[in-house]
């Protein structure tokens, strides 16, 4: 793959060269490949196609996992999460020790290998809240929750520059795969001051459906604020708050 220089970028096709624009820039790359109607039916692209198929089922288990969980991520995602996240879901089909290759699906895979998915790549939760705690998911009564004893912001919550005040947030997501469908709740702190004052004891409780038969998957983050004449402004648009998936449980 080469990039473009020069004042003009072009897009489209010129004899076997394809210009087009990409998160890196303007590039460059010689047309070709192999016919798509040989790849669908000639022996020797099987492993193409059952690579191609559990790809395809990675992205959309990604898909309806950020779906729910839209209302955090509109302030706490980076451009390349989704490439990520399919990233990762491509190794829970893989732990699928049920199917044949090809016929991996996330339902027999091992969904607790996305606990830790750091949905913010410039802001990680790991680094950003230090404050202890403690979560947990009660498949019998549906409720995924935080539990985050007394601590002291400026102290325990790691923030960017122009920060004055952060909010903690949760949300608990029962997703069922295969139907492409979810129960979310989401929980949210009031907005606090980034000070020396201790918090209160912090509890968010997210209920989603009782004895529920799908994974459940629940997420922590914090969003920050810059306070302006007494106004609360998200600072930098959220570019640095973060949110991770913190429990995941399968079956």
């Amino acid at each position: 793959m080469a990039k473009q220089k020069g004042i003009i970028k072009l897009k489209g096709t010129i004899g076997d060269i394809t210009f087009y624009k990409s998160k890196d820039g303007y590039v460059a790359r010689e047309k070709g490949g192999v016919d798509a109607n040989r790849i669908a039916t000639d022996p020797a692209f099987q492993r193409t196609r059952e690579n191609g198929a559990e790809f395809g089922r990675a992205g959309k288990a990604g898909r309806v996992l950020r779906t729910s969980f839209r209302a955090l991520l509109l302030n706490a995602s980076d451009s390349r999460m989704v490439g990520r996240l399919t990233q990762r879901m491509m190794k829970v089909i893989q732990a699928d020790a049920v199917n044949e290759r090809g016929l991996r699906n996330v339902i027999d895979g091992e969904a607790e290998l996305l606990a830790g998915f750091e949905f913010n790549i410039r802001g990680k939760l790991g680094t950003s809240l230090y404050a202890p705690f403690q979560t947990a998911i009660d498949r019998v009564t549906g409720a995924l929750t935080v539990d985050i004893p007394s601590f002291i912001p400026s102290n325990m919550v790691v923030a960017p520059s122009g920060t004055t005040h952060f909010k903690i947030i949760s949300g608990g997501a029962e997703i069922d795969f295969e139907a492409e469908t979810f129960v979310i709740e989401n929980s949210e702190t009031a907005i606090l001051p980034w000070d020396a004052t201790p918090t209160a004891v912090i509890n968010q409780v997210n209920t989603v459906t009782a004895n529920s038969t799908k994974p459940l998957f629940l997420a922590v983050g914090v969003e920050f604020y810059q306070q302006v004449n007494g106004q609360m402004y998200p600072l930098k648009n959220g570019a640095y708050n973060p949110l991770a998936l913190v429990q995941v449980s399968g079956l």
